[in-house]
C-alpha cells in the first residue's frame, strides 16, 4: 500500500489554509524498500547509488505554478546553496529539525495532487524526481566518489536516460512524453538533418 498525505494537506476546504510543509517519513520509507531495494519487485537498478543517499520526504499543501503549469514534485539537493549565508544556514536548520539531520536529497510531493493520482501516475511522479537524484561524474564520465568511498551526489536535469526508464515501466503518457513517441513513430516532415546543429541552445550546452 502506497501512503497516502494527510487529509488536511490533501483536500481544500472553503477555508484557505495556510502553506505548510509536513515531513513524509512512511513515505520515505515506502520510495527506499519500493524502488532502491533489491528484494522489490519495482526495483530500479537506475536507482541503485541511492542505498548510500540520505532521503528527506515532504508533503506540502503549497501551490507551484511555474511556465504556466503546476509543480506537484521537486528534488532538491542538500544542504542548499543557491541562497545567502544567513538564508543557507536557517533552511539547513529547519530541515535538520524536521529529519534529525540534513539529509543528501529533498523530495517534495503535492499533497493534493498525490491524494487524486492513480498508483501508476504516482509511481510515476516519485520515479521522476528519484532520476533527479544523481552521482556526480568525475572528468572521464565515472562515478565520483569522496576520499571516504561515499558517493558525491548531484542533481540531474531532464536527460533520455530518464525519459527511456520512466517510458519502460510506466508508459509515454506518465512520462508525459506521449506526443514526443507519437511524432517520432510517424515519417520525418524534413528528413534526417541534425536539428541540433541549428539550435542556439543545443549549441550553448555542447559548448
Amino acid at each position: 500500500m502506497r501512503p497516502y498525505p494527510p487529509q488536511d494537506l490533501a483536500t481544500f476546504s472553503e477555508i484557505e489554509m495556510a502553506d505548510r510543509f509536513v515531513p513524509a517519513f512512511d513515505l520515505r520509507d515506502w520510495i527506499v524498500e519500493t524502488f532502491v531495494s533489491e528484494d522489490s519487485e519495482l526495483f530500479n537498478a537506475d536507482h541503485a547509488h541511492l542505498r548510500d543517499a540520505s532521503l528527506g520526504v515532504l508533503w506540502t499543501n503549497c501551490d507551484n505554478g511555474r511556465n504556466m503549469r503546476s509543480v506537484i514534485g521537486q528534488a532538491e539537493l542538500m544542504p542548499p546553496t543557491a541562497m545567502g549565508k544567513w538564508q543557507k544556514a536557517r533552511a539547513a536548520q529547519q530541515v535538520e529539525e524536521w529529519f534529525g539531520e540534513v539529509p543528501d536529497f529533498l523530495l517534495t510531493f503535492s499533497a493534493p495532487a498525490a491524494h487524486g493520482m492513480d498508483d501508476a501516475s504516482f509511481c510515476a511522479l516519485v520515479e521522476h524526481e528519484l532520476y533527479h537524484c544523481g552521482q556526480a561524474l568525475d572528468m572521464f564520465g565515472m562515478p565520483k566518489f569522496r576520499k571516504d568511498g561515499s558517493p558525491v551526489f548531484a542533481i540531474k536535469g531532464h536527460d533520455v536516460e530518464e525519459f527511456v526508464g520512466v517510458v519502460a515501466r510506466y508508459g509515454a503518457k506518465a512520462a508525459g512524453v506521449e506526443q514526443m513517441v507519437e511524432a517520432a513513430n510517424r515519417r520525418p516532415l524534413i528528413g534526417e538533418a541534425s536539428i541540433a546543429g541549428v539550435c542556439g541552445t543545443c549549441r550553448r550546452e555542447a559548448a
